[in-house]
């Protein structure tokens, strides 16, 4: 039998390689734009744009026009049928001055403009510090609800509780690695966090507590069948009876996200992405980060490791 579980200080090395880097880049993304990744206008407040064309436009000319005044990243969307003509962009707060400008040149870069059917508005800080606290409240709410479902559900699982705090920890796991993802990506490439990312993280979280049950469950019944066997052992074979199960049903998802990531529209690009990269995460965390960590403690290796440092440091 493959000993998958017998490496399981590699995995606690690749996440480690995993989160790092991400970490560093979102210190440098406080340090330098004052938020560990850049936020759009749903959380730091800025200016909607609702502009109806006469003829057909398309999102990559609207995008051009809005970034040679300096927009770094608008976000363009096409609203209604295609047919309609009509464009939202969203954006920093932009002067009313400004605002003709750009209608001006969209109009002689792209085509005639229906000013009665077009609009400015504002998003106001106070509402983006809304949506910032709420996405916030969510993720830790989503975390605790996690917890207490595990540790019910696996209440005649010896150390129940360990089962529900190794879950919690793999998911915080994903969550650092696509968070840090969208942090590199921010300052290599301008990404902006909108409103889509929350659903994007909770989708993964989602899909990451799914696929850990899945593994704890077997393992649960896998328990009281082989009481002669080490845990270690139990929990390897238990993992392998069920790896097949759990790639299938992410891959599915993931070949899905790559043909969108390929061929679906920019605007929702980035989204997928961070799903994408959440999925994988959640996949590789379920087996290699969320189980092994549990092995670690079941066996107390984690106090073994403590009081060898310990010891080190007094005959030091």
């Amino acid at each position: 039998m493959f000993n998958i579980i017998g490496k399981r200080y590699w995995y606690f090395l690749i996440s480690a390689v995993l989160i790092v880097p991400g970490l560093i880049a979102m210190i440098y993304s406080t340090v330098t734009y004052g938020t560990p990744v850049r936020l759009s206008i749903d959380f730091t407040g800025g200016s909607l744009m609702v502009i109806k064309f006469q003829q057909p436009a398309t999102e990559d000319a609207i995008r051009d026009v809005f970034m040679s005044y300096d927009f770094t990243n608008p976000m363009v969307q096409q609203l209604g049928r295609p047919e309609d003509n009509t464009w939202q962009v969203r954006l920093g707060f932009i002067d009313v001055e400004k605002v003709d400008e750009i209608k001006a040149s969209l109009a002689g870069q792209i085509g005639p403009i229906d000013e009665a059917s077009s609009s400015l508005s504002t998003v106001g800080p106070a509402v983006g510090n809304e949506v910032a606290r709420s996405a916030a409240v969510a993720v830790v709410i989503a975390s605790l609800l996690v917890g207490a479902f595990i540790i019910v559900t696996f209440r005649r699982v010896p150390n129940a509780f360990r089962y529900g705090v190794s879950a919690i920890a793999a998911m915080v796991h994903d969550i650092l690695v696509a968070l840090g993802f969208v942090s590199i990506m921010g300052i290599l490439f301008s990404w902006e966090v909108d409103a889509l990312f929350l659903t994007a993280i909770l989708t993964v979280i989602g899909f990451s507590v799914q696929d850990k049950i899945v593994v704890f469950d077997r393992i649960r019944e896998n328990t009281p069948k082989r009481r002669g066997e080490s845990y270690e052992t139990i929990v390897n074979r238990s993992i392998l009876e069920v790896i097949h199960r759990s790639l299938a049903t992410q891959l599915n998802a993931m070949f899905v996200m790559i043909a969108i990531l390929l061929f679906g529209g920019a605007n929702i690009k980035q989204f997928i992405a961070v799903m994408l990269i959440g999925m994988v995460t959640a996949t590789y965390s379920s087996i290699f980060s969320a189980v092994p960590l549990l092995v670690v403690w079941e066996k107390g290796e984690i106090g073994q490791f403590f009081r060898r440092l310990r010891r080190r440091e007094a005959a030091a």
